[in-house]
């Protein structure tokens, strides 16, 4: 959709839309916030003046970053929420969540400098929080999970499995689910051990060491 029209894109339109924010996720997962237009530009093969018309600064670009990651998010939610108790409802969350986080290794930029207080960020922000706000008290409520367990313990979780997926990433891009299940099954969830995987090899650990800046 345009901003001033609120029409539909052209296809060809919205396919260098798509290309823009493909090429912008890449370069921002590597490289940070730092990355410019005319540089997305040039990376993604297309003008630069395509880019402005569809992104007239990288603000715009990461804040709709930003939103096609929360539409995830959300409907991730909502179909959680279908789920037929509230502690299979919160166990799909939490799991199809981390799955979505140790799969995106651009999320904490675009996180870290989306404009929240824009009015179309904050509400999806606010939708998502409503949504697992409800996942959490309904799992609690059912003593699926522990007594204590709180909507923060849902984001601390998703911290930690993208620390550690992000690690990972290319040395054993499954590894997070073993953290997970053992996190789940802390927290009072029930998990399937068989869905659990191995541990890391002593070689791939040492692989995960940080090393000095290039």
């Amino acid at each position: 959709m345009t901003r001033e029209t609120g029409r539909p894109l052209r296809a060809d339109a919205e396919r260098n839309r798509r290309l823009i924010m493909r090429t912008a996720d890449r370069m921002i997962a590597r490289r940070g916030a730092v990355v410019t237009l005319n540089e997305i530009a040039a990376e993604a093969g297309i003008g630069v003046a395509t880019v402005y018309r569809r992104f007239p600064d990288l603000q715009e670009l990461i804040d709709a970053l930003f939103t096609e990651r929360f539409t995830g998010y959300l409907r991730l939610a909502e179909e959680a929420a279908q789920r037929p108790t509230p502690g299979e409802a919160l166990h799909r969350y939490l799991l199809d969540a981390a799955r979505a986080r140790a799969q995106d290794r651009a999320v904490d930029v675009i996180l870290a400098h989306a404009d929240l207080d824009a009015p179309p960020v904050a509400r999806m922000r606010d939708d998502l929080t409503l949504l697992v706000d409800g996942l959490v008290e309904g799992a609690v409520a059912a003593h699926a999970v522990c007594d204590d367990f709180a909507s923060a313990d849902v984001y601390a979780f998703l911290h930690m499995i993208g620390a550690v997926a992000d690690r990972t990433y290319d040395i054993a891009p499954d590894g997070w689910r073993r953290y997970a299940e053992v996190l789940l099954t802390g927290f009072g969830l029930r998990t399937d051990p068989s869905a659990r995987t191995s541990a890391m090899t002593d070689e791939q650990i040492l692989h995960t060491w940080p090393t000095p800046p290039a």
